[in-house]
């Protein structure tokens, strides 16, 4: 059954994930011009409060695109034609960056790890100092198709000591206002994500944090592109003038979610993320499931993969369906065998076991 306040399939999924009635309410409103000063206002106030979200100082803005584009943006922006990055790859994700920058003509290499692993920040550092410079190294933070969640701060920290003159650059997809970051702190230099995922709003904004020294590199490469230019986007968008037309009721809803994100507290949403997992996870024990995530710390605290030990995956997403609510049957090679539940956004304990409770045999 439906939770009471749902009148839809509410979705677990590791994105998009469920957008609740206040802020489909918002995209519903009547259209406004995108240089009218209230619209103007509004993107002027969304960029500061993004700042904050990323925790940082320097720079953050938004653009109508996915975070796919960001990942292209970055390759443009952040590394010259024939330049060189270096791709931590742990999943579909990692990867899918690597085979951008490949397709954008860059030199590119690879790290990869097992499925279900992280990187080992003295490894990274190692290859760094062993292989020729790079201009940027490339983190996937939270790997959505594994649920596995990078060191990001170590990380940073390594590659900023072994290769000093390299750019950090990180997806957050699924882990901005879900997972601890600190854009500042930990040193980075870009990290992007769209609104599907922990912002619990419909697909169509990325937004993206970037340092003063990635747009200084920026300038000096060529060919950057136009919508995603970095060097005019940053600054235009947080005067309120975006380059071209966005996707504004999305905007005005963007502005209130992070209106309630700051009410709720980052601290605190972090922790209700790390409850939802913790809570899948005993679930998960308790039918005879396994992470598949081994490691507890690198577990992800808002898209939990779990090992279905050779159990019906089909099965068990149909009776999710029967229940009013939509999980994930795994990605990739995983398909099939594994499946992954989407603890992100606004999602609450309560609605949370009424899932659980639905996915459990008659028998159980």
């Amino acid at each position: 059954m439906l939770p009471a306040m749902a009148d839809h399939p509410v979705l677990f999924l590791p994105g998009p994930t469920e957008v609740d009635a206040e802020l489909r309410q918002i995209l519903a409103m009547p259209l406004l011009g995108h240089r009218d000063q209230r619209f103007v206002d509004v993107v002027r106030d969304v960029c500061v409060r993004l700042a904050s979200l990323y925790g940082t100082r320097q720079h953050a803005a938004f653009e109508t695109c996915t975070a796919t584009a960001l990942m292209e943006a970055a390759i443009r922006n952040l590394v010259p034609a024939g330049g060189r990055s270096l791709h931590l790859v742990c999943g579909a994700f990692s990867e899918r960056w690597q085979q951008i920058a490949a397709s954008c003509g860059r030199t590119t290499e690879t790290l990869p790890v097992p499925l279900g692993q992280v990187h080992d920040p003295a490894d990274v550092a190692r290859h760094l100092l062993a292989g020729p410079p790079v201009h940027a190294v490339c983190i996937t933070h939270n790997e959505t198709s594994t649920g596995a969640i990078e060191p990001l701060r170590e990380l940073a920290v390594a590659i900023r000591a072994a290769a000093p003159a390299a750019l950090v650059l990180c997806d957050v997809v699924t882990s901005l206002a879900g997972a601890e970051l600190d854009f500042d702190g930990y040193g980075l230099d870009l990290a992007f994500a769209g609104t599907q995922k922990c912002l619990a709003l419909p697909p169509g904004l990325c937004t993206y944090a970037i340092s003063e020294r990635a747009l200084q590199r920026a300038a000096a490469v060529e060919q950057r592109g136009f919508l995603l230019d970095f060097v005019r986007a940053v600054p235009e968008t947080a005067a309120g003038k975006t380059l071209a037309t966005p996707c504004v009721p999305l905007v005005f809803a963007l502005q209130r979610q992070l209106d309630r994100i700051a009410a709720e507290g980052l601290a605190a949403r972090w922790q209700r993320h790390r409850a939802l997992r913790d809570a899948t996870q005993a679930w998960a024990a308790g039918m005879g499931f396994t992470p598949f995530v081994a490691d507890p710390a690198a577990r992800s605290p808002t898209v939990s993969c779990i090992d279905a030990q050779g159990g019906d995956v089909a099965a068990l997403a149909q009776r999710a369906k029967d229940a009013g609510f939509r999980i994930d049957q795994g990605y990739g090679s995983l398909r099939g065998k594994a499946f992954r539940i989407g603890h992100l956004g606004d999602h609450q304990p309560a609605t949370l076991q009424a899932l659980l409770k639905a996915l459990a045999p008659a028998d159980r």
